[in-house]
């Protein structure tokens, strides 16, 4: 029974058995054990019994045992367990297949897939292709089209070449026989005038000797008329002295006549001017004039009916200066409507701070008239300075209303007579002005605008009763200026919607209080350039819309030229050092001679 629990288990067929092994010496091929094997042995000559006994006494032992039943059942359950191995074998093997079959057809979709791929390849290869070959035929029909057009319109200028070579051989043909048959006519013709005029000479020869007498004897005659009648009535005038009396008393009145229309015009339009007219030196005005309301008449409406304005309005400064100024400009009304002495005002500061504009604000505010002068107009006048001075204050003296006479930059000619070296025509026209001004008025307020106040003439100083200090505008003050101009030059045109300009989508006033603190030590001037520079960026774009990035833009570019005109005013200032050094040495000698004057005078020695 070995085979039961052991190789048969396994193998799971019985074992087959084989030939009957010889016990005595046998040899393996079933003969006897010392012959030679000459003659094979029977089918059961070799069969040993033993082993079928052997198996026999072990079955027999077995079933004697206890444990034959569960030898049995564990070769039972062990035949089982190798079943369902082979079965699992046999279900992993089905599980490769349906896997090896799922890898064929995914192999076979790629392989499907590259075959498409590729067949769409080769058909836009061939569309391609086709297509190279259609665009080609077309070129080649164009050409060929092309070819057959300028052949077409060569034939026709070679037509209308033939054609025109043809009619102007026609005309040249038919200019040549006209000209001929002109010129025969016209020999002809002369022929027959000189022939005419051969036998016709003695008759125009007469005609023309007749009317040479007649013209001469009509002259003759209107001569001697007209001098018998131009002596008959001069006999009679002479000798008429009533008349004659009478015309030279008409002639000296009329000579006096012409001579006192023409000096009563001067004095009338001398009057006028001073009454109505505006000087030279005035450049701008408020104050109407015949010419203007002539001129414009609605602004001249519109003018009178306007009323006074505040004088802060539009003017960004700072809250100290607001409060000074303001507290000038009310006292300027006041004045004006009780009839009193305006006081003088030096206003001194960098440029574009808002001194000339406070001046026109100040002077509408207070009902005022409103007239500027520029200092450097003074100089090139020359000897007219000085009539010219008088006419400008004899102009303000006749204003009803009051005038402000603002005097822009001050310091061109009211500089410092004894060090400065001036022209006689400058120095008699600075005499005149202090003349004019030498005691207030209640006629005019006297305004000067400098940026350079340390070189008045110290007359001028003494003359000054109110000094404002117009400094740049501060962080508080940039902004308010930023926001303004924005205001009027973008916000304003955009929202009116009769300008070509828009604006982008931003934070209006974030940008407003940035451009505020990146424009420092900018004037208000320079910050309202900034904004007519953005109104220009719209307008010069295609579809006039103003960026964030253009305003910066601008801006940058201010702010390079404002620190560019920086480096030039330091430069001038370092080349000016030599000059302040030399007014100082000026000064010093001024002073060590009226120190020489005092002591050398009459009244040192009678203190002495």
């Amino acid at each position: 029974m070995s085979w039961l629990f052991g190789w048969w288990k396994g193998s799971g067929s019985p074992p087959v058995e084989g030939p009957p092994v010889a016990v005595d010496g046998a040899g393996a091929g079933g003969a006897p054990a010392g012959t030679g094997g000459d003659k094979p042995g029977d089918k059961w000559s070799n069969f040993d019994p033993t082993g079928l006994e052997r198996a026999a006494r072990a079955a027999r032992e077995l079933d004697k045992s206890r444990h034959a039943k569960e030898a049995l059942d564990l070769a039972r359950m062990q035949e089982q367990t190798v079943q369902l191995e082979h079965q699992t074998k046999v279900k992993e093997y089905e599980a490769a297949l349906e896997q090896l079959k799922g890898e064929q057809i995914q192999v076979q979709g790629e392989e499907r897939r590259k075959t498409l791929a590729e067949e769409t390849k080769q058909n836009q290869a061939r569309a391609q292709y086709q297509d190279k070959l259609a665009r080609q035929r077309y070129d080649e029909q164009l050409k060929q089209q092309q070819f057959l057009n300028e052949e077409n319109l060569r034939k026709q200028e070679e037509s209308v070449t033939k054609q025109e070579a043809m009619r102007k051989a026609t005309v040249e043909h038919e200019m040549e026989l006209r000209r001929r048959n002109d010129l025969v006519r016209v020999e002809a013709e002369a022929k027959a005038r000189a022939q005419v005029e051969r036998e016709n000479a003695d008759l125009i020869r007469e005609q023309i000797r007749l009317k040479a007498a007649e013209h001469r004897q009509t002259v003759l005659e209107s001569i001697r008329t007209a001098g018998s009648v131009f002596g008959e009535g001069f006999r009679a005038f002479v000798s008429d002295w009533d008349k004659l009396t009478a015309t030279v008393a008409g002639l000296t009145l009329l000579a006096a006549g012409v001579y006192s229309a023409r000096n009563a015009t001067a004095v009338a339009g001398r009057h006028i001017e001073a009454r109505l007219g505006k000087p030279s030196l005035v450049r701008e005005t408020s104050r109407i004039t015949i010419a203007e309301a002539l001129k414009h008449p609605i602004k001249t409406a519109r003018r009178l009916r306007s009323r006074p304005q505040d004088a802060l309005e539009g003017v960004v400064l700072s809250a100290a200066l607001e409060e000074r100024v303001r507290d000038i400009a009310i006292a300027t009304r006041n004045t004006r409507q009780n009839k009193g002495l305006y006081r003088n005002i030096l206003m001194y500061g960098p440029p574009g701070t808002g001194k000339t504009l406070f001046a026109k604000k100040m002077a509408l505010h207070s009902g005022m008239d409103y007239a500027i002068m520029t200092g450097g107009d003074v100089a090139p006048m020359g000897r007219d300075g000085v009539t010219a001075m008088h006419k400008v204050f004899d102009w303000a003296n006749t204003s009803r209303r009051g005038l402000l006479l603002f005097v822009d930059e001050a310091d061109a000619f009211l500089r410092k007579r004894a060090t400065e070296k001036i022209s006689e025509d400058l120095r008699a026209t600075l005499n005149a002005f202090l003349y004019r001004t030498g005691e207030q008025s209640n006629k005019f307020m006297l305004v000067l605008a400098s940026n350079q106040p340390e070189q008045f003439d110290w007359a001028i100083n003494d003359r000054i009763d109110e000094i404002v200090n117009f400094a740049l505008p501060g962080l508080e003050e940039r902004e308010r200026l930023v926001r303004l101009y924005f205001d009027r030059f973008v916000l304003g045109p955009s929202t009116a919607g009769r300008q070509r300009l828009k604006l982008a989508q931003f934070d209006y006033s974030e940008k407003c209080s940035d451009i505020a603190k990146r424009a420092e030590s900018m004037s208000g001037r320079e910050i309202s350039k900034l904004g007519v520079a953005w109104q220009a960026a719209a307008y010069s774009s295609e579809d006039g819309i103003l960026t964030e990035a253009m305003i910066d833009s601008r801006v940058d570019d201010a702010i390079k030229q404002h620190a560019q005109k920086m480096d030039w005013l330091l430069m001038e200032a370092g080349v000016g050092v030599g000059k302040v050094e030399e007014q100082l040495l000026n000064k010093a000698g001024e002073a060590e001679t009226v120190v020489e004057i005092a002591a050398s005078s009459p009244l040192a020695k009678d203190n002495e």
